[in-house]
């Protein structure tokens, strides 16, 4: 498991020189890698790879430097999640959650900021979904709830979720008419946890339900995503914060089926024809097979590369972040995540019958890729709410 193992060959996803976090985060992917089978059979991310993960600095790549975050690029962001993601999806899946639930600190007061996410070391999760009702009592929510897709939340100190809000129990809503509902940030010790994930892929990420019942919340320990303004002014929080969630989704596929790649590469390489004495890397069909999805990975690649560089530089201005901007963005999201899934299908197919076999990581690859794919920032409605965009038809911006 040498760190030169893990490099995105033709990709080009170099960590070692981001800041003291990539090199840290190399040095741990070869235990990840060995521990993926453990991972996925115990149905979440070790206690103590999620420590270590946390004490490399994996969790802080969006937090603000203000609170000790790195606040790095979007683009940065991407690279050390795939890079995770390669050694082990579900690994790879917990730091993009634990990471891009850090957001709500840019989004609070100062003190309730730190509180949550101020230690250097705090793992955080959370799922956005308003699955929760949280009642309004002046200077506190009452909040009862239950929550699905709860990733990495048996590692967390603090848990968030999305909750509709009432008053006198009347639904409140935006000035468009809009439902309210904001995201409610509460000690995991206070949560009831679930045991729902018997899922097909990404078996380790633990994203069981989570519920909490008449839980007292301040009301400064809460964000809105779509109705508040960012208190910290750094690009990265004018950058489409529904457009980050959806780059980490395909930045796991893509470090996902990289390492699918790389595997069946191996495995022509090295495996004899039956009868024949001939590698696979021998067979025409092999090499063109290989041949394309690589074309095909790395154009998706190029093509979300691109678009997180548009996006970053108008929120690097003064202006707004244009629709176009924002939905090409969410279109190079979704594009690279089916491509990823398509990718690691080859790599299986060609894998044969030996990738059937549970110790073989191939069908591993294959079936997280898939369960990606179905993450609501990267579905197949997405293609749909770009088009739109493109073609200059109305559409609702908020979740863009």
């Amino acid at each position: 498991f040498a760190e030169e193992n893990y490099g995105m060959t033709g990709l080009q996803y170099d960590i070692s020189t981001i800041g003291e976090v990539g090199p840290r985060i190399l040095a741990l992917l070869p235990e990840i890698a060995a521990r993926a089978e453990e991972t996925e059979a115990a149905r979440r991310l070790p206690a103590d790879l999620a420590a270590k993960l946390a004490a490399a600095g994996a969790f802080n790549l969006s937090k603000p430097a203000s609170l000790g975050g790195l606040e790095l690029e979007p683009l940065d962001f991407l690279k050390i999640v795939a890079t995770v993601a390669e050694a082990d999806a579900s690994a790879g899946w917990c730091v993009m959650i634990a990471v891009t639930s850090t957001l709500g600190a840019a989004y609070m007061a100062e003190t309730a900021a730190s509180e949550i996410f101020g230690a250097d070391d705090v793992v955080t999760g959370g799922v956005f979904a308003p699955m929760g009702k949280a009642e309004d009592q002046g200077d506190h929510y009452l909040l009862s709830g239950q929550w699905q897709w709860g990733s990495g939340s048996a590692n967390c100190s603090w848990l968030g979720g999305g909750a509709m809000i009432f008053k006198d129990g009347v639904l409140q809503k935006f000035d468009n008419g809009a439902p309210y509902h904001r995201m409610l940030f509460f000690p995991a010790k206070d949560v009831s946890f679930i045991d729902s994930w018997h899922v097909a892929g990404l078996k380790g990420t633990g994203s069981g339900d989570f519920s909490v019942e008449n839980l007292m919340v301040p009301k400064d320990r809460s964000v809105s995503f779509v109705g508040d303004q960012p208190r910290d002014p750094g690009a990265l929080y004018k950058f489409p914060l529904f457009g980050l969630l959806a780059l980490g989704v395909s930045s796991v596929a893509l470090g996902n089926a990289r390492a699918a790649l790389e595997e069946i590469s191996n495995i022509a390489i090295n495996k004899k024809t039956p009868g024949g004495g001939r590698s696979m890397a021998q067979r025409a069909t092999v090499q063109a097979e290989l041949a394309r999805a690589t074309a095909s990975l790395g154009g998706a690649f190029g093509y979300l590369d691109n678009a997180i560089g548009g996006c970053w530089a108008e929120a690097q201005g003064a202006g707004e972040i244009s629709a176009k901007g924002r939905a090409n963005l969410r279109l190079a999201c979704a594009h690279a995540t089916e491509i990823s899934a398509e990718v690691c299908k080859t790599a299986y197919t060609l894998g044969g019958g030996g990738a059937v076999y549970s110790s073989n990581s191939l069908q591993r690859r294959f079936r997280d890729a898939h369960v990606a794919t179905q993450h609501i920032a990267t579905a197949p409605a997405v293609f749909e709410l770009a088009g739109r965009i493109l073609l200059d038809q109305p559409v609702d911006m908020v979740m863009l």
